[in-house]
């Protein structure tokens, strides 16, 4: 692996290139409507040329589906979420949540974003609007929940920050995009049967965009990007516990760089 790793630090994403949905349904702030266009394949290229600059919530947005991986830190002080941050991000991630359980965690991120200026953060695991309301004034890009919360949908989500709300069965997906969301995370998608749930929620929900989150490893990233997820969030593969426990930064660093490539590779296929 450490062959493997070693150059991908400096490693070039060209623009990825997946079946995406119509351009119009990420620029709209009403929510997006299903019609015969908008399960057509458009080119993530386009897609981030046209998304550039227009908004700190499209910019994530761009960003995730550019990525295909949202790396998810948790971590049991402020100092070590600093530092396993930094390494995760030297290796290569280009989006990273810090759940909001963290001590500290907005002013990691706030710290962060100082440090790595062309990086899309954002705050995980946020469960009330008041917390919202902290991490966008701390300068979380998204914000990401195991559920919906409809008052972020409407009194939060903006162009200065995207929400991305948590949802399990088909009704839960169709009630948030129909809500305002313009991306969706299917939580916990191990649970519910992988990347094959995945796959069945994408026949009528193709025109909704879906992160996967839970028990996901490094491995199966292409396959959930294959199945229909836009992309895939990573804890423990990226910020493994014995990792993190014993401050083995340099592993992090490389699980990260794999992850990246991984991602990078599946989203351009």
């Amino acid at each position: 692996m450490a062959e493997v790793c070693a150059g991908f630090t400096s490693f070039a994403r060209s623009p990825p290139c997946p079946p995406l949905p119509t351009l119009s349904s990420f620029c709209s702030l009403s929510p997006p409507r299903r019609t015969s266009a908008t399960c057509t394949a458009l080119s993530a290229a386009t897609l981030g040329a046209s998304l550039a600059r227009l908004s700190t919530a499209r910019e994530a947005l761009a960003g995730i589906l550019s990525s295909g991986v949202i790396a998810c830190l948790r971590a049991e002080s402020a100092e070590l979420a600093m530092e396993a941050a930094r390494a995760a991000l030297n290796g290569g991630i280009t989006v990273l949540e810090i759940v909001m359980t963290t001590p500290g965690a907005l002013e990691v991120i706030e710290e962060l974003q100082r440090e790595y200026t062309s990086s899309i953060f954002g705050v995980g695991t946020v469960l009330s609007i008041e917390d919202a309301r902290n991490a966008v004034s701390a300068g979380a890009m998204f914000l990401m929940s195991p559920v919906t919360i409809k008052e972020i949908l409407f009194d939060i989500q903006g162009e200065d920050v995207l929400y991305i709300p948590g949802a399990m069965t088909p009704t839960e997906v169709f009630d948030a995009h129909n809500l305002g969301a313009r991306i969706v995370k299917i939580y916990p998608t191990s649970v519910l049967g992988g990347a094959q749930y995945i796959s069945v929620l994408k026949k009528p929900f193709c025109h909704i965009p879906m992160v996967a989150s839970q028990g996901i490893t490094i491995d199966l990233i292409k396959t959930y990007i294959d199945r229909g997820a836009s992309a895939v969030v990573l804890s423990d593969a990226i910020f493994e516990k014995a990792a993190m426990s014993q401050r083995n930064y340099d592993a992090i660093y490389r699980l990260a760089a794999l992850a990246s490539f991984q991602g990078s590779q599946a989203v351009n296929r």
